[in-house]
């Protein structure tokens, strides 16, 4: 038997054992299941013959005669701005579509057997992720026990703000529905184009019955239901995300069967009752969305808070990312103030990366201090944000790696200031350190250059005999002056910054440490150096940091994330500030904005 694809559905493919039929009709393709044999079934002499599970995947148009019926779709919605509170729906006109005559079986009995024709769609843009697909098969058998028991309901109704243009089932052959999975932005564009509310929701009914057509076959509708925001609901209610579904699903049913909670508040009270009596008898959890909004409207109003909207944790399966890369800085971003990554941040960098969501670290410590920071808390190698295969910025953009790991960009600091600071160093006794690509080397045994490799996770600094020896031995990239926060800001950093004048650049990023680096690099320079080599564009990046050597990274991305406990400079920049690196910024940042 052939079924009709509505307005809404227009864009199928076929499941793999068939091929696209002309003019956009879809062959169902499970079993026939009698109801009658299915668990809690109440009325014998139902059967689904059509419970089709279909997921959108190539797009095809499909153009339908002018002189087709208009027909007038409503649409009901449980919106909400702010995630709480219901609104207003609206009546909308919808396209011509083309009714063709379906083939009256021959009965096999003198009674009379309506087939019910259902189909459970997956929209393409939801990742193929094991609970989606379990929940589509379960709603295989649940949307058909829900329809039953509500066209039940329908005989001898005394419901009076109902509309009562379905009133009895039986004059029907068959009955028709779609029930489709969505994102947020698929359920965004369809509630801005039929309703002009540009935001999402969480499910969308619409009718496709018109009493004065006389069809066998009752063309119930379509009911949307966002898995996005349904994953939120769920969690603030706390019931599962089949739970939550059920309920969305229930609601839309509803609306399709004539109930509107909107015109009144007697229709309020008989839908509310009515979404209550069938999640009883389905035996299945939830009070029904009506009462579940309210009971939601009335936490928010109790709490003073503000809301919260980032993402949970483990959420992120349901939603699209919206930067291809995020580029992180580490000292004071990506680790706390004890020099460590956090259990919560290490999830929610994991859980973006399984999202498709390259993490690319913009540091100005050396790549092994940065793998051995993220191997804690197993995120280093082959299969993890940072190896040395995996690109990314380093010694504040004096090393860059592109693809495969490999250097495309490497600069050294002038030798006459490398001696200048290790001779300042030797006769003022402040340890200095020199970074060449993977090493580190120091004048002397200081408490101070153990900490960089300690709490920084740095190479440990080899102690060289003479200034003379350091700077004949290795290239160097950069030199960190390390002191207090004190001994920095009141005499390292004036004396230096009047020193080097146009010969080098001082920076700083982290408050015990000064760092002299050559002129005209930095790791805004070092980040578009590789967003060229990786053929991608500002756009797709989101950037996280604190210090003043992300001020550029935090300018050039499509949106810059400053922590609160960053310097004035980047929280002056950037286009938001999160929470400090003691309190998962780095996570509250990919879970808020990322996706």
């Amino acid at each position: 038997m052939l079924t009709r694809l509505s307005y809404l559905l227009r864009s199928l493919h076929c499941p793999p054992s068939s091929s696209p039929p002309a003019m956009a009709l879809v062959f169902t393709c499970a079993n026939q299941v009698p109801l009658s044999s299915t668990p809690n079934a109440v009325t014998p002499g139902l059967s689904s013959s059509h419970l089709g599970f279909i997921r959108f995947t190539n797009r095809f148009d499909v153009s339908l005669p002018l002189n087709t019926p208009l027909l007038v779709r409503r649409f009901h919605a449980m919106c909400r701005n702010d995630g709480r509170h219901p609104r207003t729906l609206g009546i909308v006109r919808g396209s011509q579509r083309d009714y063709r005559k379906v083939r009256r079986r021959a009965a096999k009995s003198k009674e009379k057997e309506l087939q019910l024709s259902v189909d459970i769609c997956i929209e393409e843009e939801l990742p193929d992720d094991p609970e989606i697909l379990s929940i589509a098969e379960m709603l295989r058998l649940n949307v058909p026990l829900a329809m039953k028991l509500a066209f039940d309901g329908l005989k001898d109704s005394g419901y009076k703000t109902r509309e009562t243009a379905i009133s009895d089932v039986g004059e029907f052959e068959s009955v028709e529905l779609s029930v489709l999975l969505c994102n947020d932005g698929f359920i965004r564009k369809l509630n801005k184009e039929w309703r002009d509310e540009d935001h999402a929701t969480d499910v969308l009914s619409m009718s496709q019955h018109v009493p004065e057509l006389k069809l066998p076959i009752l063309m119930l509708g379509d009911i949307v239901v966002s898995v996005e925001t349904a994953a939120r609901q769920a969690e603030e209610r706390g019931h599962t995300l089949l739970d939550e579904i059920r309920i969305l699903m229930v609601h839309g049913l509803l609306h399709l069967l004539g109930f509107d909670h909107e015109i009144s508040e007697e229709a309020e009270a008989e839908m509310e009752k009515e979404e209550k009596l069938l999640l009883k008898s389905l035996g299945w959890k939830g009070k029904g969305l009506i009462q579940s909004a309210y009971d939601a409207e009335t936490t928010a109003n109790s709490n003073t808070k503000s809301s919260d909207d980032r993402k949970k944790e483990g959420s992120l399966r349901f939603y699209k990312p919206k930067f291809s890369y995020i580029f992180c800085d580490m000292d004071g971003t990506l680790l706390n103030s004890q020099g460590q990554i956090s259990s919560t941040t290490a999830k929610a960098l994991r859980e973006a990366s399984l999202r498709g969501v390259k993490i690319v670290i913009a540091t100005g410590k050396t790549r092994p201090a940065v793998i051995s920071a993220l191997k804690m808390v197993d995120l280093a190698g082959k299969d993890g944000i940072a190896s040395e295969l995996s690109p990314g910025v380093f010694v504040q953009g004096l090393l860059v790696y592109g693809r495969q790991g490999r250097e495309i960009f490497r600069r050294n600091l002038d030798p006459d200031i490398c001696r200048e600071a290790c001779v300042y160093s030797s006769e003022n006794k402040v340890p200095i350190i020199a970074f060449s690509e993977d090493r580190c080397l120091t004048l002397f045994d200081h408490p101070l250059v153990d900490s960089v490799h300690t709490i920084y996770h740095e190479p440990k600094a080899e102690i060289v005999p003479s200034v003379e020896h350091l700077l004949a031995s290795v290239d160097i990239q950069k030199m960190i002056f390390v002191d207090t926060a004190e001994g920095v800001a009141n005499t390292l950093r004036p004396y230096w910054s009047d020193a080097t004048r146009n010969r080098a650049n001082v920076v700083q990023a982290v408050p015990d440490m000064l760092e002299i680096v050559p002129p005209g690099t930095s790791k805004g320079s070092g980040v578009k150096m590789l967003l060229d080599h990786l053929g991608i564009t500002a756009k797709e990046i989101m950037a996280i940091g604190d210090g003043e050597n992300d001020v550029e990274m935090l300018e050039l991305a499509s949106l810059g994330v400053a922590l609160s406990n960053g310097s004035n400079k980047a929280k002056s920049v950037a286009n938001v500030i999160g929470s400090s690196n003691d309190e998962d910024g780095v996570a509250e940042a990919i879970y808020r904005y990322a996706f």
